[in-house]
């Protein structure tokens, strides 16, 4: 069986815990608070969540494993058929990663309020910047769709999903963020918070969920985990 490590907060793993759901993919989760970060280390040298371990292989990075989840599991496909549309639904989850996710996360914001002296004003700040900016391109490039599909790419939610479901939800519960100048990207994340599979993904469903969310300190701290 596939051990997914991670933890409830951590957005990165939430996007294979929504691949696993929609594939029916049974897995076993291992929180790493539990075990601990320096035996974690030893598994994943790279100390970021989320890793997979496959027949005692490991598989660090999120979009690393959805890959591999992608290609040796074919049932229930998370990308679309046609080539182009299947380059266009990693292109819109790519800007997530690389834009918008890889900015954000509680390493940068550490790094901001305690390297660079950012006060919690700038840090919000550096919040609403990079949320507006990513939502705002997003948004647009979905009203250039010749066709108006139900989700971002396709009828069915797949790939684009499994990375924005994760990102909206970051800035709602965590952020404020107000989604009213985002109405196709609102449209398709209310579509996906009533299914089972992202339902199932959500922190809330994890078996570390400590009952809130709980936004990590900005103190300077030895777990570097990826949120």
């Amino acid at each position: 069986m596939l051990k997914l490590y991670s933890n409830y907060l951590n957005s990165a793993g939430q996007r294979v815990r929504i691949a696993l759901a929609l594939k029916s993919l049974p897995y076993e989760y291992i929180a790493v608070s539990k075990i601990g970060w320096d035996a974690y280390q030893k598994i994943n040298p790279q100390r970021l969540m989320p890793a997979i371990e496959v027949n005692g292989q490991i598989i660090p990075q999120a979009t690393a494993i959805l890959e591999y989840i992608e290609e040796t599991c074919p049932q229930r496909p998370l990308l679309p058929a046609d080539p182009l549309l299947r380059a266009r639904a990693r292109g819109f989850a790519q800007f997530i990663t690389s834009e918008m996710h890889a900015v954000d996360v509680i390493s940068v914001r550490r790094f901001l309020a305690n390297d660079l002296g950012v006060t919690q004003d700038g840090i919000e700040l550096w919040h609403r910047h990079w949320f507006a900016r990513g939502f705002t391109a997003l948004e647009a490039l979905l009203a250039t769709r010749e066709t108006p599909w139900t989700y971002c790419f396709s009828n069915d939610p797949g790939w684009a999903e499994c990375h924005l479901i994760p990102q909206i939800e970051k800035g709602l519960s965590r952020f404020a963020l107000d989604m009213s100048p985002y109405p196709l990207l609102h449209s398709i994340y209310q579509r996906c918070a009533a299914q089972p599979a992202f339902i199932a993904a959500t922190p809330a469903q994890q078996p570390d969920y400590p009952g809130e969310l709980d936004e990590p300190s900005l103190q300077r701290s030895d777990n570097p985990a990826d949120l």
